[in-house]
Order: C-alpha cells, then sequence, then structure tokens
C-alpha cells in the first residue's frame, strides 16, 4: 500500500476544495489535496483542443448576480470579464423573433408567490393557482425557465427560492471572465503550493473510515491516506450516489443523516454542447440558410436542445448549446454521437437549414454530459422546499474531523455557482482554523 499522512486532507481540487486548502495552508496548516480526476476545477473545465480555435467553458461559465469573492480572485489573477453581448431571440413552431422578458407574466406570478405563507414545489404551485388554459404561457416559460437556468425538477423546486431568484434578477446579470474560470484555479493551486500545500491528481476516493481525530482515505490503487482531520468537497450527486453507482463513497461508520440530508436537496443534470464552425453562418441570409439571426446572443426555442448562446462581444463562430433538468438526466446515458446529432438537427431547425450544411462548416465539437460523470453526477444544487433543513445538518462537522463544503452547503443567494463553491471553501478553512465551530457528539437528528 502506498501510505501518505497530513494533518488535513481535503478531498476534491474544485472551487471549494482548492479555496479550502489554499486558506488552511497559509494558517501553518499541513494540507494535502487529493482529486479523483487529472485535472483541476471538479465541474469548472476550461478545455483547451486544437479543434477549437481558443479554450471553450465544459461547465462553469458566467458570473451569476453579486460575487465579490470571484471577482476578487480574478482580479488577483489579472483576469478581466464582460457582459454578453447581442440580442434574445425565441423559435417556436420554427419562427423566430427578437424577445425581450424571459417570461411575459413574471409580475402577475411573483405577485403570486408573495402572497404565500408556505412553500411548495413549484408544479403544484402552478396547477393550483394558474390552472386554467390561459395561463398555459405562463405555467411553461416558468417551468422551462427552471428546468434549463436552474437544473431544476418542477415536481421538487422551492417556489420560494424560484421567488427570491427571480425578484433579484440573477439571471440577467452574467457576464463571463475573458479566457475562462481555468486561469482563476490555476491561481488558486498556485497558492496553495506557495504556502506548503499538496495537490494530488487521479487519486479516486473509495472509502472514508473515521473516528474522532482520525481518518483513512482509501482509494484506488492501493493507496491511502491519515489525516486528524478532512474536507470533503464532493459534489452533491456524489453524496447522493447509491453504493452501486460509479463515483460512490462509503463511510466507516456510516454517515445515514448525511445521506438522508443529500437526498433531500435537489441536484439537477445539465448537458453542453459547443460547436465551433468556420464562420458565424447565422449572422447573413444564404442559399441553404433560410432564417438568420443577426447579432445573435442567447436563443431560447422549442427543440430538443432549446437554449442557445453566442460569445458576443467576442465574435468567435462558436455555439454553445444547453439542455437542463429531467429532460438532460433522461440523456444521462446517451452516447455523445446521439446527442451531436441532436444539436445539430435542433439547430437545423432553429435556422431553418439542413444537419448537412452545419455539418460540413462545423470544425470543433464537444459535449459535456455532467449527469454521466462519475465524479460529479450532475451540475449544480437546486433548492426544495426541504433544502434549508437539510444544508444545515451537511454542514453540521462530525466530532470536529468530518466537515463538508462546496456549492450545495453553502447558504446565500448564490446558490448552484462557483461564489457559492468558493465562499463555502474559504467559511469551512475559518471554522477549522479559528476552532468555532460547536463540537458535535453525533451526527444531527434534523431529518430523520
Amino acid at each position: 500500500m502506498l501510505h501518505q499522512q497530513t494533518n488535513i486532507l481535503v478531498i476534491g481540487a474544485g472551487a471549494a476544495g482548492l479555496m479550502a486548502a489554499r486558506d488552511l495552508a497559509r494558517a501553518g496548516k499541513s494540507v494535502t489535496i487529493i482529486e479523483a480526476r487529472n485535472r483541476l476545477g471538479g465541474r469548472i473545465h476550461t478545455f483547451t483542443s486544437s479543434e477549437f480555435s481558443a479554450p471553450v467553458e465544459l461547465g462553469a461559465e458566467f458570473m451569476h448576480g453579486d460575487v465579490p469573492l470571484t471577482k476578487e480572485l480574478l482580479r488577483e489573477a489579472s483576469i478581466t470579464y464582460q457582459d454578453p453581448g447581442g440580442k434574445n431571440y425565441e423559435v417556436g413552431q420554427g419562427h423566430a423573433q427578437e424577445t425581450g422578458d424571459y417570461m411575459e407574466d413574471l409580475p402577475l406570478l411573483l405577485d403570486t408567490l408573495y402572497t404565500l405563507s408556505d412553500d411548495m414545489p413549484l408544479a403544484a404551485f402552478l396547477t393550483q393557482y394558474f390552472p386554467e388554459d390561459r395561463y398555459q404561457l405562463l405555467r411553461d416559460q416558468a417551468t422551462r425557465f427552471a428546468e434549463g437556468y436552474d437544473a431544476a425538477d418542477s415536481q421538487r423546486a422551492s417556489v420560494f427560492a424560484l421567488r427570491d431568484e427571480w425578484s433579484g434578477g440573477g439571471a440577467e446579470d452574467s457576464p463571463r471572465p475573458l479566457g475562462g474560470y481555468g486561469g482563476l484555479l490555476q491561481l488558486l493551486a498556485q497558492q496553495l503550493q506557495a504556502a506548503g500545500g499538496t495537490i494530488e491528481l487521479g487519486t479516486v476516493v473509495q472509502a472514508v473510515h473515521w473516528q474522532p481525530g482520525h481518518v483513512e482515505v482509501r482509494c484506488d490503487n492501493d493507496r491511502y491516506y491519515q489525516a486528524q482531520q478532512v474536507v470533503l468537497t464532493v459534489p452533491l450527486g456524489v453524496l447522493q450516489a447509491t453504493e452501486e453507482q460509479p463515483g460512490y463513497v462509503a463511510f466507516v461508520p456510516e454517515l445515514s443523516e448525511k445521506r438522508t440530508a443529500a437526498a433531500a436537496m435537489g441536484f439537477g443534470a445539465i448537458i453542453k454542447v459547443l460547436f465551433e464552425f468556420d464562420e458565424a453562418f447565422w449572422e447573413h441570409s444564404a442559399a441553404e440558410l433560410a432564417q438568420p439571426l443577426s447579432d445573435l446572443g442567447f436563443l431560447f426555442s422549442d427543440a430538443p436542445i432549446p437554449t442557445w448562446w453566442a460569445q458576443l462581444p467576442d465574435p468567435r463562430p462558436l455555439l454553445t448549446g444547453w439542455l437542463g433538468g429531467p429532460t438532460a438526466l433522461h440523456l444521462r446515458d446517451t452516447p455523445d454521437e446521439v446527442i451531436i446529432e441532436q444539436a445539430l438537427e435542433s439547430l437545423a431547425y432553429i435556422f431553418t437549414t439542413t444537419p448537412a450544411y452545419l455539418r460540413a462548416k462545423l470544425r470543433g465539437q464537444r459535449v459535456a454530459n455532467w449527469a454521466a460523470d462519475p465524479f460529479a453526477l450532475g451540475a449544480y444544487t437546486y433548492s426544495t422546499v426541504d433544502t434549508a433543513t437539510a444544508r444545515l445538518v451537511l454542514l453540521q462537522p462530525i466530532e470536529q474531523t468530518l466537515f463538508f463544503a462546496g456549492e450545495a452547503v453553502y447558504a446565500g443567494p448564490a446558490l448552484g455557482t462557483v461564489e457559492a463553491a468558493l465562499q463555502s471553501g474559504k467559511d469551512v478553512a475559518a471554522s477549522i482554523i479559528n476552532q468555532q465551530l460547536t463540537p458535535s457528539s453525533s451526527e444531527p437528528q434534523a431529518l430523520r
């Protein structure tokens, strides 16, 4: 067996893990971070390939809402950011038109939501308060937005959380870091290593054996690590996994209350499809293209892959397709080649052309199916009616020995974002450093 010892072991080299490890190392702790993948970043993946003229984002891409910690780190990394440009279009029944609001009846929807005294799932709310045929568009738009933007299951998504999100307009304030998030992660990794911390990639955790003040983490290839404390920053999907699923992590003794809490929260599926073409063909009419969409920013449609965006103000001829929520989950086991064909057919429908025309212009292609990734098993967290209670259970450390961090356990307004992951990592490091967490003699019982 390959055996290593450290004071603190951080599992996961995504945004939360890197931030926690960096701050702990800077405080003088002996820290090792282990990551299952052969790269940093987790659900951030700034991907470089000869197929693409510049790096592309297979995972997190935008900055949603007020993100002070993200912006601070981007400044440190000398990375600027810019708002998306272009026009928004909607395509329905083959017809495209420029659109403004993402939900036409949003004021009516919000007025009704603010009359509620108790939370409930979105689907139940729409059925109860907007059952008439005249509200069909409102029901469709609200469901489509929750499933697309939030990757949520409308049968489980909290209307209180959606109300707060829709009131805040976070979806409308979404700049991109220029060149992607990769530089921010490299900054954190460099700062961690400069402070004496170590990073080990390609290390798949299989089991965590723990007792107060001592943890043994058993990994693939007959490797194991010993530490006094462990920070687990694995995605919520991994905590929700069952024993037969790839990516499952065993706990000995089992953490049944943590598992129950994780299951009570929402974790959505996302599929991204990235196509780079030889030109921005959608900007101009052509014999093979009946419906150009000039100055394209974002596009929402009734196609199988419904949401697309360009890179404006960057003129690069790159289109990103986006499918979220239960529909994406249903395609979890679908081969990438089939998804690419669906994406080309979707674009052919949107632009009133043929898949053959698009394929002839295609220079680069890539599918990111996050629900199929064994080390993620989904994309990001959304709020269910039970999320607030469940999060408290996950946040509670076990015997000052096991700690949880990541976007799923962040309690602020930026749930499911890079900002949430960074802040959660920072918070758990501060708690360990300052030893200000309330000791727990056993797991919380809140969800039993």
